[in-house]
């Protein structure tokens, strides 16, 4: 027995092209003629199909042979999905396809269509990881092509469902605002959607699959092709035969279309049908097409150890080459001679591919490889402002920067909001209660009815929807901006940010485009800007759900803007600045809102109305990255450095502090990823003395184990004595519990006097 079934899978199809008797004469025909009675396929399209399917084949053929001598990386392959080669063929160019790693041969169809591209030499590169790598620059075997929209996937497990319905549902909304979509795709494409019989029983499979029925429920186009490829087992965990057509038969809102792959013809009829029925109802369809893996799930899986050989073997004999192969010799739609040639050449041509791929650049240094992670700078932001004509009506004739009076952060923001839905006629504002209601903080409030529900809209409970429609719309040319209710429910869906919005530009920066100003980007970016209701102080209200210090989980994400408003100027500062970064640099942003503090007025005493400030110029914005400093004095003992409810709190224990003797400034960090680190280490520096207020979990919650290592690894701040005070290790309890496990002003104060006594005392 070979326990490598490379040479089985590869000697079978030989033997049948070497071996075959020829044309059968009844079967024979035109080349333009159809190759089957129940497909329009004719001869002559099927042997380009046919061709794609080698091509896929003999690639993941030779990435084994690569990998065994050192040169490849990535062995899992398409061999027996082969039929996706159709859907390749059928669908448009500009059908924007998000692709199933198993997807070699819908790729070779589609960059047939292509014009200047080099599919045998740029597979190779991806598969020797090169820098030169068209579409990753080395980063990732992806399958992916700027030109062909076809976005980049990694080894998706069905995580690339919900943008690619986002992006299927942009599209009417776009047409809506009478906004062209990004890279040229025409407002009556489709968006094709592939991925396996395994990935089905995902979460995130099934909160695609539902959202999408759910548009339809509501009455909202969503072109989206569902191609399921059921080869029966996942790894080495089988599917029950009828899993996905029951799943998938009668579910609401999805038309279901059945095919097989031993059946070439028929996967073309029932492909065309399907495109033909989401294109002309803008409705979803799902296509079942059940094929079979060979040769494992990757070089690595050997079948035997999970599966008896009379399976594998059977297994083997339903490789769908074979009958395909065979139903080309037999109806002349190509001789036995013409069959062998396209295999041998094939075959060459990907070695000579590979051969000069193996030489070609490797990514040298972690400076090239982050490069797509990079933020812009402080200058590099500007924000976009509507007319002034357009202004005074978005705002019912009067400006807030007229208006004198002093406002709390939850009445600012929707002010931000509406000069940015007024500037940026391609951005629009939704997630759960946004509309109508106004949020649940009243963070959206009048926007529903200044720009309507195309511009404002309510989506369905599912945070991991939210997020995936935010990726789609902005691939389409968006600029969104979703709201996640409260930051605990971000962690329902955080991987819609972590493993896919945030990883995008990463993966896709061999091919790139220049904006405006002439600056290079990643062709494929998520610009967006996520607003959360988050972080604790609600006076015990809610529990755990609605008092969320986990920040850790968006701090540990590569390349994001993260930062944390504690005022009502700051936020709308931030939003501008944030929006400036999405809009200019493809940047993912998320700015957290301190629910405790959306109707905050006071500071000091009941009335004294100090949290409340004016409305910024249209034009300012925030510098990223960059800080505030509060009441600095060449004479201060301490640094406070702190965000979000802990500047507040900070700032009542400085005037406190003041009053019995202690000088202390407090810094706003503002920004928590990219740290203010540099001012924090001047602040610092100046007064010998820190004190870290950080309100999240003292274990890698918050900010604070990153700011204490970089102020310790400095060695113009050695002597300097570093402190801080964090919550507990513990969830947040309902009502004045909530006090016990949070920071308290009587611990920042009882801190800082510590700090102060410690060091006069040496």
């Amino acid at each position: 027995m070979s326990i490598r079934r490379e040479g089985p899978v590869t000697e079978r199809l030989l033997a049948l092209l070497e071996n075959h008797p020829g044309p059968d004469r009844e079967l024979a025909g035109a080349l333009d003629g159809p190759i089957a009675e129940h497909s329009s396929m004719t001869r002559r399209q099927a042997v380009t199909i046919f061709e794609s399917a080698i091509q896929s084949r003999l690639q993941d053929l030779l990435s084994r042979e690569l990998k065994d001598r050192g040169i490849s990386y990535y062995t899992i392959g398409s061999s027996g999905h082969e039929a996706n080669a159709v859907f390749g063929d059928r669908l448009r160019g500009t059908d924007t396809a998000f692709l199933h790693y198993r997807s070699g041969a819908f790729m070779a169809a589609r960059l047939r269509k292509g014009r200047g591209e080099t599919p045998f030499f740029d597979a190779m590169l991806s598969f020797c990881a090169s820098a030169e790598d068209p579409i990753s620059g080395g980063r990732h075997k992806v399958l992916g092509s700027a030109t062909m929209h076809v976005p980049p996937q990694t080894s998706t497990i069905a995580s690339h469902l919900p943008k690619a319905i986002g992006f299927a549902m942009a599209m009417s909304r776009l047409r809506r605002q009478e906004i062209e979509p990004a890279s040229g795709v025409p407002l009556d494409s489709i968006v094709y959607c592939s991925f396996g019989d395994a990935s089905l029983n995902h979460a995130t499979a099934q909160a695609g699959l539902h959202a999408a029925g759910a548009a339809v429920m509501h009455a909202q186009p969503c072109p989206i092709l569902f191609a399921c490829e059921d080869n029966g087992i996942g790894i080495s965990v089988k599917t029950p035969e009828d899993y996905v057509e029951r799943m998938m038969r009668h579910r609401p809102g999805i038309k279901y279309f059945a095919c097989d792959s031993q059946d070439m013809p028929g996967v073309w009829a029932t492909a065309q049908a399907a495109i033909d029925y989401v294109r002309r109802q803008r409705r979803p369809a799902f296509v079942h097409t059940r094929t079979v893996r060979l040769m494992g799930h990757a070089g690595s899986d050997v079948e035997a150890n999970h599966m008896p050989l009379d399976q594998i073997e059977a297994n083997e004999k339903r490789d769908p080459l074979l009958g395909f192969a065979d139903l080309l010799l037999r109806t002349g739609a190509i001789t036995r001679d013409g069959i062998l040639a396209l295999y041998r050449d094939t075959d060459a041509r990907l070695r000579r591919a590979a051969d000069e791929a193996a030489t070609r650049r490797k990514l040298t240094s972690a400076a090239e490889i982050t490069a797509p992670l990079i933020r812009p700078t402080a200058g590099q932001c500007e924000i976009a402002v509507a007319s002034p004509e357009r202004r005074r009506k978005v705002f019912g004739g009067k400006l807030p920067e007229d208006d004198a009076r002093p406002r709390h952060l939850a009445y600012r923001i929707p002010q931000a909001l509406t000069d940015i839905l007024a500037a940026y006629p391609e951005s629009f504002v939704f997630g759960e209660d946004v509309a109508k209601k106004g949020g649940v903080y009243n963070a959206t409030k009048g926007l529903y009815e200044r720009f309507r529900g195309g511009r404002v809209f309510n989506t369905i409970l599912d945070e991991t929807t939210i997020l995936g429609l935010a990726q789609g719309m902005a691939q389409a040319g968006c600029l969104p901006i979703p709201e996640i209710q409260y930051l605990a429910y971000l962690h329902n869906a955080i991987d819609q940010i972590r493993g896919e919005a945030a990883s995008l530009q990463f993966f896709s920066t061999g091919q790139t485009h220049r904006d405006i100003r002439g600056a290079q980007f990643p062709s494929y970016t998520n610009p967006m800007v996520v607003r959360i209701a988050g972080l604790a102080y609600q006076k015990g209200f809610g529990g755990h759900f609605h008092n969320d210090n986990s920040v850790g989980a968006l701090l540990d994400i590569p390349g994001i803007v993260l930062g944390v408003p504690a005022r009502a100027d700051d936020a709308v500062l931030m939003l501008r600045t944030m929006t400036a970064a999405a809009h200019q640099h493809g940047m993912v942003n998320v700015c957290l809102e301190p629910i405790a503090l959306y109707m905050q007025k006071d500071l000091h005493e009941a009335g004294d109305g100090l949290w409340q400030f004016g409305y910024p110029k249209p034009e300012e914005v925030m510098p990223l990255g960059e800080g505030r400093v509060y009441e600095a004095s060449d004479d201060d003992q301490l640094t406070i450095v702190t965000y979000g409810n802990g500047l507040w709190m900070s700032l009542r224990v400085q005037k406190r502090l003041r009053e019995q003797g202690v000088k202390a400034r407090v810094f706003d960090l503002r920004w928590l990823m990219p740290l203010p680190i540099e001012q924090v280490k001047q602040h610092v520096g100046a007064t010998g003395r820190c004190l870290i207020v950080d309100e999240c979990r003292q274990s890698h919650g918050g900010p604070s184990p990153m700011l204490l290592t970089e102020l310790c690894q400095d060695p113009g701040l050695r002597g300097c004595v570093l402190r801080r005070v964090a919550a507990v290790d513990s969830y947040v309890p309902l009502a004045a519990a909530a006090n016990l496990v949070l920071v308290q002003e009587p611990d920042i104060e009882r801190a800082a006097h510590a700090i102060v006594t410690e060091e006069a005392a040496r």
